[in-house]
């Protein structure tokens, strides 16, 4: 079957051309960014921290506000509202509580910060697809994921190809649009040209374009099934074909069906997509073979491990996950490491750095770009091939010099609960919250060139900060 349809009909009116595309530097891509200092001073607007409340078996989940990082401690007290599993500060005017949900749509809310400096949340909700990735683009907050397409499309065995489930928030104008039909979607199906179907991590917005990983997963019932004229498989390679469930198995993210070939025959490579604009369907594929695929992960959701630095090349990071794997066939043998794409160029240079090398044979869970040419990683306290392992510390990589050096003036890893899904940058300063076991959390300034991190914010009565970004007044 022969199917590329591409997602542009549905959106052109909605997506079309309507602004124009911010550079790099301008857009959030998974960390919350601001242009102030931190203090509060000569800026307009407020600092806002989400913050959960743990007490008699329950939680609350309150949004304070801050004029300041640096003012010492704040009180969790202020409003209230559901709660969120990603916090996105969109261009600093709009908090999106961006919900996920294993299997159904999550409810998600936005606030502003209204003329009088107060939070206010907006009228419009908004019930999100399940979605394993995210990043914005100019207005827009896209979600991905990939998942049966249109049943029409289904073969003689009943089974239907994998198709991107994208999710548009367009919040200026608090719409949501997705892509549910026949006519709207594309398919992930084969998308290497080498019959995997594959799943999107991270969306970064680089000039008018999109880069983002392509993780590939394996064969599904569908791409199994494709034979050629002798019969024989089509995409299974040579003596994989044991590897071919004959049942369904598995539970969570891990679950499997009968006659998919689950996790990718392709260990040892890495595919980046560039896509030329926000629709996601005209695209170039770059394929390196020094790192394996480049995504974080944790349970469903893959994390972005593909970000600009402020001179506009971009790295791509990889953990090296297919490490894990239990068959020899799926196994990576590359360890974790970074390449690039230099600024103006769509293919990687011979820039590359073996991370594992630098920290003891240890990997990362998730990264994010600081400022200059330095990116921040949260690092497991051992390698991927032993068990137990935690993402418990944070390391800043120099990928000028080529140097990763471990955060210091942190707590103790032994009191470390956990740390936000997205810090904050500002003006050079990054802003990590953490959580812990023996106190109140803290927000943290991490300076990259010296790797220290100093203590400059304490929320009281909290018991964990997800969240932190600044917005300024929408009239």
């Amino acid at each position: 079957m022969k199917k590329n349809i591409l997602f542009a009909s549905m959106l052109a009116l909605t997506l079309g051309g309507a602004l124009t595309a911010c550079s790099s530097e301008d857009i959030n891509n998974g960390t919350n960014d601001g242009n102030g200092d931190g203090s509060g001073n000569g800026s307009t607007g407020k600092y806002v921290l989400a913050t959960s409340i743990v007490a008699s078996n329950s939680t609350t989940n309150i949004l304070l506000t801050t004029d300041s990082l640096n003012q010492g401690t704040v009180t969790a007290n202020g409003l209230v509202n559901d709660g969120a599993t990603y916090w996105i500060f969109q261009n600093n005017k709009y908090l999106y509580a961006l919900n996920y949900n294993q299997g159904e749509a999550g409810t998600t809310q936005s606030f502003i910060l209204n003329a009088n400096g107060q939070l206010q949340k907006r009228d419009n909700e908004y019930k999100v697809k399940r979605f394993t990735s995210y990043g914005q683009y100019d207005q827009y907050i896209i979600t991905s994921s990939t998942g049966d397409g249109p049943s029409e499309w289904q073969d003689a065995n009943g089974y239907i190809p994998k198709s991107f489930l994208l999710s548009y928030l367009d919040t200026e104008q608090e719409t949501h649009v997705t892509n549910n039909t026949k006519d709207s979607v594309y398919l992930s199906e084969n998308f290497l040209g080498n019959g995997e179907y594959v799943t999107l991590a991270g969306l970064l917005q680089h000039g008018e374009k999109i880069y983002s990983a392509a993780i590939p997963m394996g064969l599904s019932q569908y791409g199994t099934m494709q034979k050629n004229a002798d019969g024989s498989y089509k995409w299974v390679l040579p003596g994989n074909e044991d590897l071919i469930k004959t049942e369904a198995g598995g539970s969570g993210s891990s679950s499997y069906k009968e006659n998919e070939l689950q996790w990718t025959q392709y260990p040892n490579e890495c595919w980046v997509a560039i896509f030329s604009d926000k629709s996601l369907t005209d695209k170039k594929l770059i394929r390196t073979d020094k790192i394996s695929y480049a995504c974080g992960r944790y349970k469903s959701q893959y994390y972005q491990t593909i970000w600009s630095a402020d001179n506009g090349d971009v790295y791509v990071f990889s953990p090296s996950y297919a490490k894990t794997m239990s068959d020899t066939r799926q196994k990576t043998t590359l360890p974790a490491g970074v390449v690039r794409i230099p600024n103006g160029s769509e293919a990687f240079d011979d820039y590359y750095c073996n991370i594992e090398a630098l920290s003891g044979g240890k990997s990362f869970l998730s990264c994010w770009h600081m400022s200059g040419n330095y990116f921040l990683l949260r690092m497991y306290d051992r390698p991927l091939t032993e068990t137990g392992y935690v993402a418990n510390q944070l390391a800043v990589f120099d990928a000028d010099a080529k140097t990763l050096t471990y955060v210091t003036g942190l707590p103790s890893t032994d009191v470390i609960t956990d740390f936000s899904r997205n810090p904050y940058k500002e003006n050079g300063a990054f802003y990590m919250t953490i959580s812990t076991s023996d106190g109140h959390p803290g927000v943290y300034r991490i300076d990259a060139a010296t790797a220290k991190a100093t203590r400059v914010l304490t929320v009281e009565n909290a018991a964990t900060v997800n969240g932190l970004g600044r917005l300024t007044p929408v009239k």
